[in-house]
């Protein structure tokens, strides 16, 4: 079973949540089916500073596309450690995005990996 990455982003992330797999706002919507994790590398954000991180989905196919996971960042993030968020398994219309809640708009870099 191969590993990919089919989205790499390195963005300012500013009040607009922001697509990790299309790499504008967001969000889209993504139907290539598959098992995908992301890794968010934080260490720009510094205290005062919230961030969201959202994963999207359609139950079924024919459903709305709603938000079904959300990790908040608060404040300054450990220089030395990166965020990988649990394992996905997708269908119908998902995607992944990234929004600044509070403070300063940020560089964040972001990999979304898929197994299968």
């Amino acid at each position: 079973m191969a590993i990919t990455e089919p989205f790499a982003v390195s963005e300012t992330i500013t009040t607009t949540e922001w697509s990790l797999t299309t790499d504008t706002a967001g969000p889209d919507v993504n139907t290539d089916d598959g098992i995908y994790q992301v890794f968010l590398d934080l260490n720009a954000l510094a205290d005062g500073d919230v961030f969201a991180f959202r994963a999207y989905e359609k139950v079924q196919s024919a459903d709305t596309q709603r938000a079904f996971f959300r990790q908040d960042f608060t404040n300054a993030q450990g220089a030395d450690d990166d965020w990988a968020s649990p394992s996905f398994i997708l269908l119908h219309g998902w995607d992944f995005t990234l929004q600044k809640i509070t403070g300063t708009d940020r560089l964040i870099t972001a990999s979304v990996r898929k197994v299968a």
